[in-house]
Protein backbone atom coordinates (compact mmCIF):
# COMPACT_ATOMS: atom_id res chain seq x y z
CA UNK A 1 0.00 0.00 0.00
CA UNK A 2 1.21 3.42 -1.08
CA UNK A 3 1.89 6.10 1.64
CA UNK A 4 1.80 9.57 2.15
CA UNK A 5 5.07 11.24 2.71
CA UNK A 6 4.40 14.67 1.20
CA UNK A 7 5.10 16.34 -1.87
CA UNK A 8 6.93 18.97 -3.80
CA UNK A 9 4.24 21.00 -3.26
CA UNK A 10 3.28 20.18 0.26
CA UNK A 11 5.33 19.93 3.43
CA UNK A 12 3.71 17.60 5.64
CA UNK A 13 4.57 17.18 9.31
CA UNK A 14 6.16 13.97 10.46
CA UNK A 15 2.52 13.82 12.51
CA UNK A 16 0.30 14.85 9.72
CA UNK A 17 1.84 11.89 7.51
CA UNK A 18 2.12 9.61 10.44
CA UNK A 19 -2.14 10.68 11.10
CA UNK A 20 -2.93 10.49 6.77
CA UNK A 21 -1.70 6.74 6.81
CA UNK A 22 -3.24 5.78 9.63
CA UNK A 23 -6.31 7.14 8.66
CA UNK A 24 -6.15 4.90 4.84
CA UNK A 25 -4.75 2.11 6.95
CA UNK A 26 -8.18 1.90 9.39
CA UNK A 27 -10.22 3.06 6.52
CA UNK A 28 -11.48 5.92 8.50
CA UNK A 29 -12.41 8.97 7.92
CA UNK A 30 -9.70 11.28 8.59
CA UNK A 31 -10.69 14.71 10.36
CA UNK A 32 -8.39 17.85 10.11
CA UNK A 33 -8.76 20.56 12.29
CA UNK A 34 -6.09 23.27 12.09
CA UNK A 35 -6.03 27.58 12.12
CA UNK A 36 -7.40 28.85 8.27
CA UNK A 37 -4.56 28.83 6.42
CA UNK A 38 -2.76 26.01 7.24
CA UNK A 39 -3.14 23.82 5.07
CA UNK A 40 -6.18 21.51 5.42
CA UNK A 41 -7.87 21.51 1.84
CA UNK A 42 -4.57 21.72 0.19
CA UNK A 43 -3.86 18.07 2.02
CA UNK A 44 -6.25 16.53 0.47
CA UNK A 45 -5.25 17.79 -2.99
CA UNK A 46 -1.40 16.90 -2.79
CA UNK A 47 -2.94 13.46 -1.20
CA UNK A 48 -4.73 12.65 -4.11
CA UNK A 49 -1.91 14.04 -6.51
CA UNK A 50 0.64 11.97 -4.56
CA UNK A 51 -1.76 8.81 -4.95
CA UNK A 52 -2.35 9.52 -8.62
CA UNK A 53 -5.68 9.65 -8.08
CA UNK A 54 -8.79 11.39 -9.04
CA UNK A 55 -9.69 14.23 -6.17
CA UNK A 56 -13.82 14.53 -5.66
CA UNK A 57 -14.31 18.05 -3.70
CA UNK A 58 -17.33 18.35 -1.60
CA UNK A 59 -17.35 22.31 -0.45
CA UNK A 60 -19.69 22.90 2.91
CA UNK A 61 -21.94 25.74 3.38
CA UNK A 62 -24.20 26.68 6.21
CA UNK A 63 -27.44 25.34 3.56
CA UNK A 64 -25.83 22.12 2.52
CA UNK A 65 -27.91 18.95 3.47
CA UNK A 66 -26.49 15.77 3.80
CA UNK A 67 -28.88 14.11 1.08
CA UNK A 68 -26.85 16.24 -1.70
CA UNK A 69 -23.92 14.29 -0.90
CA UNK A 70 -26.25 10.62 -1.51
CA UNK A 71 -28.42 12.66 -4.72
CA UNK A 72 -31.10 14.62 -5.27
CA UNK A 73 -34.61 14.03 -7.27
CA UNK A 74 -35.03 16.98 -9.85
CA UNK A 75 -38.77 16.80 -9.63
CA UNK A 76 -39.04 20.28 -11.60
CA UNK A 77 -37.28 19.00 -14.39
CA UNK A 78 -39.19 15.43 -14.64
CA UNK A 79 -42.57 17.83 -14.26
CA UNK A 80 -41.48 20.61 -17.13
CA UNK A 81 -40.45 17.56 -19.46
CA UNK A 82 -43.63 15.83 -18.59
CA UNK A 83 -45.61 18.75 -19.96
CA UNK A 84 -43.07 18.95 -23.06
CA UNK A 85 -43.83 15.32 -24.02
CA UNK A 86 -40.79 14.60 -23.76
CA UNK A 87 -40.84 10.38 -23.84
CA UNK A 88 -37.28 10.36 -21.25
CA UNK A 89 -40.10 11.20 -18.17
CA UNK A 90 -41.33 7.83 -17.87
CA UNK A 91 -37.65 6.68 -16.38
CA UNK A 92 -37.05 8.28 -13.08
CA UNK A 93 -33.74 7.66 -12.69
CA UNK A 94 -33.13 10.41 -15.77
CA UNK A 95 -33.80 12.63 -13.34
CA UNK A 96 -31.68 11.61 -9.98
CA UNK A 97 -28.68 13.66 -9.30
CA UNK A 98 -25.38 11.76 -8.31
CA UNK A 99 -24.13 13.70 -5.42
CA UNK A 100 -20.40 13.67 -4.47
CA UNK A 101 -20.61 10.18 -2.32
CA UNK A 102 -22.26 8.81 -4.80
CA UNK A 103 -19.82 9.49 -7.50
CA UNK A 104 -16.37 8.25 -5.00
CA UNK A 105 -18.77 5.21 -4.27
CA UNK A 106 -19.04 4.40 -7.92
CA UNK A 107 -15.31 5.78 -9.28
CA UNK A 108 -13.72 2.94 -11.22
CA UNK A 109 -10.03 3.93 -9.02
CA UNK A 110 -10.09 4.62 -5.29
CA UNK A 111 -10.52 8.37 -4.90
CA UNK A 112 -9.72 11.15 -2.15
CA UNK A 113 -13.42 12.32 -1.46
CA UNK A 114 -12.50 15.91 0.39
CA UNK A 115 -15.51 17.27 2.42
CA UNK A 116 -14.75 20.59 3.19
CA UNK A 117 -15.29 22.87 6.09
CA UNK A 118 -18.03 20.26 8.07
CA UNK A 119 -18.26 22.61 10.66
CA UNK A 120 -20.33 24.96 8.44
CA UNK A 121 -23.41 22.96 7.79
CA UNK A 122 -26.37 22.96 10.43
CA UNK A 123 -25.41 20.80 13.78
CA UNK A 124 -27.31 17.78 12.80
CA UNK A 125 -25.37 17.39 8.78
CA UNK A 126 -22.60 15.35 10.62
CA UNK A 127 -24.93 12.71 12.36
CA UNK A 128 -27.03 12.63 8.73
CA UNK A 129 -24.23 10.67 7.10
CA UNK A 130 -22.96 8.72 9.87
CA UNK A 131 -24.51 5.76 8.36
CA UNK A 132 -23.38 6.14 5.09
CA UNK A 133 -19.55 7.12 6.28
CA UNK A 134 -19.79 4.04 7.87
CA UNK A 135 -21.52 1.39 5.56
CA UNK A 136 -20.20 2.91 3.00
CA UNK A 137 -23.99 2.41 1.08
CA UNK A 138 -27.55 3.94 0.73
CA UNK A 139 -30.59 3.08 -0.75
CA UNK A 140 -32.35 5.20 -3.00
CA UNK A 141 -36.03 5.40 -2.83
CA UNK A 142 -36.95 6.72 -6.33
CA UNK A 143 -35.67 3.62 -8.14
CA UNK A 144 -35.42 1.38 -5.09
CA UNK A 145 -31.54 1.16 -5.65
CA UNK A 146 -29.16 0.45 -3.60
CA UNK A 147 -25.65 2.22 -4.10
CA UNK A 148 -22.46 0.51 -2.60
CA UNK A 149 -19.32 1.56 -2.76
CA UNK A 150 -17.04 0.05 -5.11
CA UNK A 151 -14.23 0.48 -2.79
CA UNK A 152 -14.04 2.88 0.11
CA UNK A 153 -12.98 6.23 -0.77
CA UNK A 154 -10.15 8.08 1.01
CA UNK A 155 -11.96 10.74 3.07
CA UNK A 156 -10.47 13.89 4.52
CA UNK A 157 -13.52 15.82 6.53
CA UNK A 158 -11.98 19.46 7.69
CA UNK A 159 -13.38 21.61 9.94
CA UNK A 160 -12.02 25.11 11.59
CA UNK A 161 -13.87 24.80 14.81
CA UNK A 162 -16.64 27.44 14.06
CA UNK A 163 -18.84 24.46 16.05
CA UNK A 164 -18.47 21.08 18.62
CA UNK A 165 -18.76 17.87 16.12
CA UNK A 166 -21.25 15.14 17.54
CA UNK A 167 -19.44 12.79 19.75
CA UNK A 168 -20.66 9.86 17.22
CA UNK A 169 -19.47 11.20 14.38
CA UNK A 170 -16.12 11.72 16.02
CA UNK A 171 -15.99 8.17 17.13
CA UNK A 172 -15.86 6.83 13.50
CA UNK A 173 -12.94 9.29 12.65
CA UNK A 174 -9.17 9.47 12.59
CA UNK A 175 -8.30 12.70 13.95
CA UNK A 176 -5.65 15.32 13.60
CA UNK A 177 -4.82 18.74 14.41
CA UNK A 178 -2.18 20.30 12.29
CA UNK A 179 -0.21 22.71 14.56
CA UNK A 180 1.34 25.82 12.94
CA UNK A 181 4.38 25.82 11.58
CA UNK A 182 7.52 26.38 13.45
CA UNK A 183 10.27 28.72 11.99
CA UNK A 184 11.95 26.10 10.63
CA UNK A 185 8.84 24.26 8.97
CA UNK A 186 8.04 27.87 7.89
CA UNK A 187 11.83 27.74 5.85
CA UNK A 188 10.20 24.24 4.81
CA UNK A 189 7.14 25.55 3.23
CA UNK A 190 8.69 29.18 2.05
CA UNK A 191 11.41 27.39 -0.04
CA UNK A 192 8.83 25.65 -1.75
CA UNK A 193 6.80 28.78 -2.78
CA UNK A 194 10.02 30.58 -3.81
CA UNK A 195 13.15 29.86 -5.97
CA UNK A 196 15.80 32.52 -5.00
CA UNK A 197 14.89 34.47 -2.07
CA UNK A 198 17.55 36.22 -0.22
CA UNK A 199 17.63 34.30 3.63
CA UNK A 200 18.72 37.50 5.13
CA UNK A 201 15.01 39.03 3.86
CA UNK A 202 13.52 35.76 4.79
CA UNK A 203 14.56 35.77 8.39
CA UNK A 204 13.72 39.32 8.41
CA UNK A 205 10.07 38.61 7.61
CA UNK A 206 9.98 36.00 9.57
CA UNK A 207 10.79 37.93 12.38
CA UNK A 208 7.92 40.21 12.02
CA UNK A 209 5.80 37.74 10.73
CA UNK A 210 6.10 35.47 14.25
CA UNK A 211 6.37 38.78 16.33
CA UNK A 212 2.96 39.34 14.97
CA UNK A 213 1.43 36.23 15.61
CA UNK A 214 2.68 36.80 19.19
CA UNK A 215 0.84 40.07 19.67
CA UNK A 216 -2.13 39.31 22.68
CA UNK A 217 -5.67 40.18 21.38
CA UNK A 218 -5.43 40.04 17.73
CA UNK A 219 -8.72 38.93 16.28
CA UNK A 220 -7.21 37.20 13.79
CA UNK A 221 -3.16 36.19 13.73
CA UNK A 222 -2.04 36.00 9.99
CA UNK A 223 -1.72 32.74 8.41
CA UNK A 224 0.78 30.95 6.24
CA UNK A 225 -1.22 31.36 3.38
CA UNK A 226 -0.75 35.27 4.15
CA UNK A 227 2.74 34.94 4.97
CA UNK A 228 3.56 33.46 1.29
CA UNK A 229 0.96 36.30 -0.03
CA UNK A 230 3.20 39.25 2.05
CA UNK A 231 6.41 37.76 0.57
CA UNK A 232 5.55 37.83 -2.98
CA UNK A 233 4.76 41.40 -2.61
CA UNK A 234 8.06 42.29 -0.51
CA UNK A 235 9.84 41.07 -3.54
CA UNK A 236 7.70 42.60 -6.37
CA UNK A 237 7.72 45.86 -4.52
CA UNK A 238 11.73 45.47 -3.96
CA UNK A 239 11.15 46.20 -0.12
CA UNK A 240 15.17 45.82 1.62
CA UNK A 241 15.95 43.94 4.41
CA UNK A 242 16.78 47.00 6.11
CA UNK A 243 13.64 48.25 5.87
CA UNK A 244 11.74 45.06 7.90
CA UNK A 245 14.91 44.97 9.79
CA UNK A 246 14.01 48.43 11.17
CA UNK A 247 10.61 47.71 11.29
CA UNK A 248 11.02 45.16 13.90
CA UNK A 249 13.56 46.82 16.31
CA UNK A 250 10.98 49.69 16.81
CA UNK A 251 7.84 48.14 16.56
CA UNK A 252 6.35 49.65 14.25
CA UNK A 253 3.89 48.68 11.26
CA UNK A 254 5.31 46.55 8.72
CA UNK A 255 5.40 47.57 5.00
CA UNK A 256 2.35 45.93 3.00
CA UNK A 257 0.58 44.70 5.78
CA UNK A 258 -2.76 44.61 4.40
CA UNK A 259 -1.14 41.13 3.55
CA UNK A 260 -1.06 39.98 7.25
CA UNK A 261 -3.54 41.83 9.23
CA UNK A 262 -7.10 41.83 7.88
CA UNK A 263 -8.99 43.93 10.00
CA UNK A 264 -9.10 47.48 11.32
CA UNK A 265 -8.94 46.06 15.14
CA UNK A 266 -6.01 44.31 14.58
CA UNK A 267 -4.07 47.57 12.76
CA UNK A 268 -5.53 49.83 15.85
CA UNK A 269 -4.11 47.41 18.27
CA UNK A 270 -1.00 47.10 16.32
CA UNK A 271 -0.52 51.12 16.63
CA UNK A 272 -1.55 51.20 19.90
CA UNK A 273 1.28 48.78 21.08
CA UNK A 274 3.61 50.47 18.68
CA UNK A 275 2.94 53.90 19.82
CA UNK A 276 3.26 52.58 23.47
CA UNK A 277 6.71 50.85 22.88
CA UNK A 278 7.87 54.14 21.21
CA UNK A 279 7.09 55.95 24.91
CA UNK A 280 8.81 53.49 26.61
CA UNK A 281 12.13 54.24 24.92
Amino acid sequence: MATFKGTEQYIASHDLQLAVNAAIALEKPLLIKGEPGTGKTMLAEQLAQALDTDLIQWHIKSTTRAQQGLYEYDAVSRLRDSQLGNDGVKDISNYIVKGKLWQSFVANKRPVLLIDEIDKADIEFPNDLLLELDKMEFYVYETQQRIVAKQRPIVIITSNNEKELPDAFLRRCFFHYIKFPDKAEMQQIVDVHFDNLKQQLLDEALAVFFNLREIPGLKKKPSTSELIDWLKLLVAEDIDTQTLHETNISKTIPPLHGALLKNEQDVHLFEKLAFMHRGER
